[in-house]
């Protein structure tokens, strides 16, 4: 039965066309009068409010980060759920682990980029210059350039392949398997699809086994040199299982790449719609950081992360009991106006901007954080610096319920 508040919405909810478009004005109606929106047919409840959001990301004995169900567009165009895990045999790891396996993943990442930060700092502010220069050569032609394909896209896988130990030549070809390997978490995948997305999944899979494979059976390297080889040394040890080690790869690839793609599309698109901002950042380059945070805070790169519950219990009201679920929409938490004044507009000068939750909160809060703001602002500092402005010809969401991005973004320089 509905709960107290329940309202009419837009039957396919978040997977109508325009709410996928431009999800905000549905975000603010599920604030302000179903804040624990269970969406028809499924056992799936929408968390918009910051505060409700804080609740849960704060009882993990309560809401379980596994990852079981998520919400799905059917054939026939009713809204249904999908189960992710099968049948509760997936290993869960990183984002989607309960610790203490969550704890022991999360170490490993951690104990990778604190190794790497340095070298990664370097690699960053040469790898935007070589897609920069780019982009520059192909605008030369007088014809828009797609800043996704050259910009948002390569330039973070570069970037967390060098982290993990992936051979530079080889990531055009994983490319389209790490982008495509998230894809069902976004609901909206055509019958035709889903066949190739299975099969780049299992590409994907192959392909981090046999790294992983090859550090195991070869010349035993320095645990230090790259994720792969700190995974290698802790299955030698015995702490970690060969498919636990590779479903983190696949993780860490595709949470690094996907949502950092996703902020630097937003980054340039919010440029191009807004001169004035490029031309104040150009004027006082120290706001760029305030820029990149404003942006994190108003075009959230991840819609939004599930939640399961463990055990019969309440939040704003709402009975829950196992098998029902939780999907924590911080795009709405992020523009909620009890948390930030005037939430749909871009303040360069907000107060405590920081504080929004597009990286997340709490033990899950992003541990790539760091290295996703590095680039954001090396590519803000290089644009505003080198381009007069940024004239948009065309852009386009991917259509999806988990990830804000684009997969096209076309413009003149």
């Amino acid at each position: 039965m509905p709960h107290a508040g329940w309202v009419t919405l837009p039957p396919a909810g978040l997977f109508d066309p325009e709410v996928l478009r431009d999800p905000y004005p549905y975000l603010a109606r599920l604030r302000d009068t179903d804040r624990v929106h269970r969406v028809e047919g499924t056992r799936i409840h929408l968390v918009s409010r910051w505060d409700d959001v804080q609740v849960v990301v704060r009882r993990p004995e309560d809401f379980s980060s596994h990852l079981r169900e998520v919400l799905a567009l059917d054939a026939d165009g009713t809204v249904g759920q999908r189960s992710m895990d099968g049948d509760g045999t997936l290993t869960q790891v990183l984002a989607t682990a309960d610790d203490p396996a969550h704890r022991t993943h999360r170490t490993l990442l951690m104990s990778a980029l604190s190794k790497h930060v340095q070298a990664l700092s370097g690699f960053v502010a040469s790898r935007t210059d070589e897609v920069w220069d780019d982009v520059l050569a192909r605008s030369a032609l007088g014809t828009p350039v797609d800043l996704v394909a050259l910009l948002a896209d390569p330039l973070p896988l570069s970037v967390v392949a060098r982290l993990v130990g992936l051979p530079e030549d080889e990531l055009p070809q994983v490319l389209p398997w790490v982008l495509e390997s998230t894809e069902l978490l976004g609901g909206v995948v055509g019958a035709d699809r889903v066949d190739l997305l299975v099969l780049s999944v299992s590409r994907l899979w192959s392909y981090l086994e046999d790294l992983l494979e090859a550090r195991l059976t070869g010349p035993v390297r320095a645990a230090g040199d790259d994720l792969v080889g700190l995974l290698a040394q802790e299955v030698r040890d015995g702490g970690l299982e060969a498919a636990t080690a590779v479903l983190i790869l696949i993780q860490v690839l595709g949470a690094g790449s996907e949502s950092t793609s996703a902020l630097l599309g937003s980054l340039l698109r919010t440029l191009a719609e807004r001169p004035d901002v490029h031309r104040r950042l150009h004027d006082e380059p120290d706001l760029v950081d305030a820029f990149v945070d404003e942006v994190l805070r108003m075009e959230s790169p991840f819609r939004g992360h599930y939640r399961s519950v463990a055990r019969p219990c309440w939040l704003a009201g709402v009975p829950l009991v196992p098998g029902d679920h939780l999907l924590l929409l911080w795009g709405a938490a992020n523009r909620d106006e009890r948390r930030f004044g005037d939430p749909d507009v871009l303040d360069l000068d907000r107060p405590g901007v920081r504080r929004h939750l597009a990286f997340g909160h709490g033990m899950h809060f992003c541990a790539g954080s760091a290295l996703a703001r590095l680039e954001a602002t090396s590519v803000v500092s290089k644009v505003v610096a080198e381009c007069e402005s940024i004239a948009l010809d065309e852009a386009r969401w991917v259509p999806s319920v988990f990830v804000r991005r684009h997969d096209r973004l076309h413009a003149l320089l």
